[in-house]
């Protein structure tokens, strides 16, 4: 099969190296990549350009579109596919607002009793602040309602904190949530689902706090690894039951059904779990975990999603671990420069796998050209091997000023 995946992250290289590494395709061509991806199989098109996406699928007799970023899902470019008979992998734009706005996913998960953190409502800064001066216990969570590449969420720990994202980020019109603060574990539950049923992958747990010990500013995400201890068999069926079916279900009688992933961000007490947000996508870095611990072919889900013959068996997992870091440039997530030239990525040992995210061809070199460079991955039979081996081959990379955390 030949497979045209979208986007230019380190997910959508991970997804290509997947599919044509498990016998899934014969050809994966990625638009836009990224400096990873042969230049044979990059595609220079505007993602947001659906019909010359169509054309291109046509030209090249593309059987399957995959589409990575949540952005290019809420624009719709699901719909336009489909309605010219391009077989595409992802939610449609109205099932997308489950990540679009998470004022509508509050909405689909108080109507169908899927347990989350209680909330109130704002739009634009006045009555939020008026509200904000009322709390007594801090921390509390202020979400933006619209899409924020993971940016859009602050755990202020006092009023002052508060007050400063607010003013920062609350214009007159925008929509907001405050949500009650979650104790707990994180994980990230991804469902696969064909607008029927969905089944889990294996639990991963991402880490977005840029700094070790998981201090600073939040950021798409600067490590994971899977399986995820806080999330065993057990677990993970409940949270089949008690959160993804019942989205699947309730999106189905909303007249919107969800064929793709659903994510779910948890936040695990004991045997208590409550959804944090959803995403629609594969999550980022988390897919660099889960598709190297597949025990399959990636195209096979996708298939069986698109065409809703999906099954329990269809999931299966190597007994393995599998552990990413992501390489940063200085300043992510604030302001930083392009354009540092990458050295020793043909040191890198062979059991090592680097994902490009941030990444560009220059001159023949490979450049940073974006906040999150690199993911570097490996799987062990141990959490322990695994991460002992990564963090031996990110030895090997360098560029001025690049960091990860060490942790």
């Amino acid at each position: 099969m030949k497979f045209l995946v979208l986007g230019t992250g380190g997910r959508e290289h991970a997804i290509a190296w997947r599919l044509l590494n498990d016998g899934s395709a014969s050809e994966v061509y990625v638009l836009p990549g990224n400096g990873g991806i042969e230049d044979k199989y990059r595609v220079n098109i505007n993602p947001s350009d659906h019909a010359a996406i169509a054309a291109f699928c046509a030209e090249k007799k593309i059987d399957m579109v995959v589409v990575g970023p949540e952005a290019y899902l809420v624009e719709g470019v699901v719909d336009y596919l489909e309605s010219k008979k391009i077989p595409v992998f992802g939610p449609s734009q109205k099932a997308a607002q489950l990540e679009g706005s998470k004022l509508f996913a509050k909405m689909i998960m108080e109507k169908y009793n899927v347990p989350t953190a209680g909330h109130h409502d704002f739009v634009g800064p006045e009555k939020l602040l008026a509200y904000v001066d009322t709390v007594k216990e801090f921390p509390i969570v202020i979400k933006l309602d619209g899409l924020a590449a993971g940016k859009g969420v602050c755990l202020p720990l006092n009023k002052d904190e508060a007050v400063a994202f607010i003013n920062e980020n609350v214009k007159p019109g925008t929509p907001v949530l405050v949500e009650d603060f979650l104790e707990g574990e994180e994980a990230s539950v991804l469902g696969l689902s064909d607008g029927e049923r969905v089944y889990p992958f294996i639990a991963a747990q991402d880490h977005k706090r840029v700094f070790d010990g998981d201090k600073g500013p939040n950021t798409g995400g600067m490590g994971a690894y899977a399986p995820a201890p806080v999330a065993d068999a057990a677990l993970l069926e409940d949270v089949r039951v008690k959160v993804l079916q019942p989205v699947i279900d309730g999106m189905k009688k909303e007249g919107i059904p969800f064929k793709g992933i659903l994510y779910a961000g948890l936040m695990v007490k004991g045997r208590d779990i409550k959804v944090v947000e959803f995403n629609v996508r594969f999550g980022d870095p988390e897919t660099q975990v889960l598709l190297p611990l597949i025990d399959g072919k990636l195209g096979d889900l996708f298939k069986a999603s698109i065409e809703g013959t999906l099954k329990a068996d269809t999931m299966k997992f190597q007994k393995k671990h599998a552990i990413t870091v992501v390489v940063a440039s200085g300043g992510y997530p604030g302001s930083f420069e392009k354009g540092k030239e990458i050295t020793g990525l043909d040191n890198v040992p062979s059991d090592i796998i680097v994902f490009h995210a941030g990444t560009e061809k220059k001159d023949g070199k490979i450049v940073s050209n974006g906040g999150r460079v690199l993911t570097v991955t490996t799987i062990g039979d141990s959490l322990k091997e695994a991460r002992d081996k990564v963090y031996k081959g990110l030895e090997s990379i360098s560029f001025d000023k690049g960091f990860y955390r060490k942790d």
